[in-house]
């Protein structure tokens, strides 16, 4: 199998040297995911309408892979204060409730002060 990269679109893939995902044999790399939505540059305030956005566009690399969040077996979870982690866990569960994949939570400065959590996945296709 090949390796193959995935782009959003996004202006800071191109500038930082990135991919939004690459697939790589049955595995899945979903690069760390903001609420930007990438046809606009706009993000929302608030770590929970982020984490919305953030899935949005990781569904959408996902499934140019041929996956889906059902796939993912790790995530990761930044934000740069715990209440924002705490804001967004209902929006966590709604999506990552059902697969329950391994996660890590991690707080830590994100590059933009706008931005309120950072979502990074792994996936595996199956068989």
């Amino acid at each position: 199998m090949t390796r193959r990269l995935i782009s959003s679109g996004s202006p800071y893939e191109a500038e930082i040297g990135y991919s939004r995902a690459v697939v790589d044999g049955e595995w899945i790399f979903v690069s760390g995911t903001t609420g930007f939505d990438y046809a606009t540059m706009s993000i929302p305030e608030g770590a929970a309408a982020q984490a919305e956005q953030c899935f949005r566009n990781i569904e959408r690399a996902l499934a140019e892979a041929g996956a889906s969040l059902a796939d993912v077996v790790r995530v990761h979870y930044i934000v740069p204060a715990r209440e924002d982690f705490h804001a967004a866990m209902p929006v966590l569960a709604r999506f990552m409730g059902p697969v329950r994949p391994a996660a890590t939570m991690i707080c830590a400065d994100l590059l933009d002060e706008r931005m309120r959590i950072e979502i990074e996945v792994t996936a595996r296709h199956r068989a």
